[in-house]
C-alpha cells in the first residue's frame, strides 16, 4: 500500500513538473523519442559492463545486473567539459573521454577496481579526480596485507588525455597523520583543497578535517615528491561543512536563472552547478523544506549554458561550438527519451554538437544498470 501511494505521488509530482514547464514555455518543446531505428536516429544508447560498455537499441534490453551500493557500482559518478573535450569518471572502470561524436574509455584496474572514483575538477584544463575506499561497503580497506603495500591509500589522480593514462598525484599519507586513512570527500575552491579524512582501525573510526595548498604546481607532484611541497592546516568540522553547504536558489548564478526562466520555482529541486573546466561545483536548493526534490545538473560554458533534470528535461541556451546563437539567446527545451520506471538521468556533458547524458537504475542507495545516451545536437537543434 505504501509503495503504491509513493509511486502515485511521484507520478503526480512528475506530471505537475511537465505541466508547469509547458505553461511557461512559449515555444514548442523538442521531443526525442526512442522508438526510431537506432541506425537512423540521432541518438544512441550505451550501457556499462564488467569490462567496458556496449551499445543497445533501448534500455529495456540491457541485461539485468545485481544492485550494488553507489560507491561500488559501475556508473558515471562525475562529468564535466573543458575546451572541446569532455570527461566522465566511470566508477570501478576508468575515465571516458568524449570528443564530439567520438569517445574512448581508458581503463585502469590498479586504480579503479577496488576504489570509489569521482569529484572531477580541472586545473589548467587538466582533469583531476579523487579515489577512496568506502569503510561501509569495501572489505579491502580492513585488509592488513593491503594496508602494508605502497600506495594503498590513494587520493588525487591526474588524467593525461594525450597518453590516456591515470596516475596518482597525492596519497592520503602525504597529508594525513592518522594511519590507515581515506580522504572520503573534498572541495577545491580554486585555491585550497578542503578535505574530510576517515581513519579506520579495529577499535574505532575517527574523522579529521584539513586544508592543504601545494607550494608548487599540483600537477608536477607525485606521492614520492609531495612531502615538503604541501602547506597543510587542520580545520574544524564546521569549516568543512561550510565549504560543502547548500546555497539557496536565490543565490544561483544569473545564467542558471536565465536558462530555467520557463521552469516553475514552485517545484522543489536541487541543482548542482559546474563551470566548464572549473573547480568543485556548488549545489543550490529551491524550496529546501520540501520533500522529494527533483535533482538537476547545470554546466556553464563560455558560449552556452545547459541544465538537465533527472527526468530528462534539458534546458540549453547560447551557441554551441561553431554554431549560431539558439533562438536569439532564448533558452531551448529538449525532452530526452523517457526512461523506464526507477531510472534517472544523473549527469551530462556537451562537446562540440554532441550531448552525452548519464543514466542509471536506482533503488535507494543502490545502483543497478547504468550507461549513457548520445544525442546529436547538430540535427536536433540546428536542422
Amino acid at each position: 500500500m505504501k509503495k503504491n501511494f509513493f509511486v502515485l505521488f511521484v507520478s503526480l509530482f512528475v506530471s505537475l513538473f511537465f505541466i508547469s514547464c509547458e505553461k511557461k514555455v512559449s515555444e514548442q518543446i523538442i521531443e526525442i523519442t526512442q522508438n526510431e531505428d537506432v541506425k537512423k536516429s540521432h541518438h544512441k544508447w550505451f550501457y556499462f559492463t564488467n569490462t567496458g560498455y556496449e551499445q543497445t537499441d533501448k534500455i529495456q534490453n540491457v541485461p539485468q545486473v545485481l544492485f550494488e551500493p553507489w560507491t561500488e557500482a559501475k556508473r558515471i559518478s562525475s562529468a564535466n567539459c573543458v575546451s572541446n573535450t569532455a570527461f566522465g569518471i566511470v566508477n570501478r572502470l576508468g575515465v571516458i573521454c568524449f570528443e564530439n561524436e567520438y569517445f574512448y574509455l581508458s581503463k585502469d584496474e590498479n586504480l579503479f577496481s577496488n576504489r570509489t572514483a569521482g569529484n572531477l575538477v580541472f586545473l589548467n584544463e587538466t582533469p583531476i579526480f579523487s579515489v577512496y575506499k568506502s569503510s561501509f561497503f569495501n572489505d579491502t580497506i580492513s585488509n592488513q596485507n593491503v594496508n602494508k603495500t605502497k600506495d594503498s591509500h590513494l587520493f588525487l589522480i591526474q588524467f593525461d588525455n594525450e597518453a590516456k593514462i591515470s596516475y596518482p598525484l597525492i596519497n592520503c599519507e602525504n597529508i594525513c597523520l592518522e594511519p590507515n586513512s581515506e580522504i572520503t570527500d573534498f572541495v577545491w575552491d580554486g585555491l585550497n583543497w578542503i578535505c574530510s579524512a576517515k581513519s579506520i582501525s579495529q577499535t574505532k573510526n575517527s574523522f579529521t578535517y584539513l586544508s592543504f595548498a601545494p607550494t608548487v604546481s599540483l600537477i608536477t607532484l607525485s606521492p614520492a615528491t609531495a612531502k615538503g611541497n604541501l602547506s597543510i592546516q587542520p580545520i574544524s568540522v564546521e569549516q568543512f561543512r561550510d565549504a560543502k553547504k547548500q546555497f539557496n536558489y536565490s543565490e544561483v548564478p544569473e545564467r542558471v536563472k536565465k536558462i530555467l526562466s520557463s521552469f516553475s520555482t514552485d517545484i522543489p529541486f536541487n541543482i548542482e552547478v559546474k563551470t566548464c573546466g572549473g573547480n568543485s561545483p556548488k549545489e543550490y536548493i529551491n524550496r529546501p523544506n520540501e520533500q522529494l526534490p527533483l535533482k538537476a545538473t547545470a554546466i556553464l560554458a563560455e558560449s552556452w549554458s545547459a541544465a538537465l533534470f533527472e527526468d530528462g528535461t534539458l534546458f540549453i541556451e547560447g551557441a554551441l561550438e561553431g554554431k549560431h546563437i539558439l533562438r536569439n539567446g532564448r533558452p531551448v527545451v529538449i525532452r530526452l527519451p523517457v526512461l523506464p520506471e526507477n531510472f534517472v538521468y544523473s549527469d551530462f556533458v556537451i562537446t562540440g554538437t554532441s550531448l552525452y547524458a548519464a543514466w542509471e537504475e536506482t533503488s535507494f542507495y543502490k545502483i543497478g544498470r547504468s550507461g549513457f545516451l548520445y544525442v546529436d545536437l547538430e540535427n536536433t537543434l540546428y536542422r
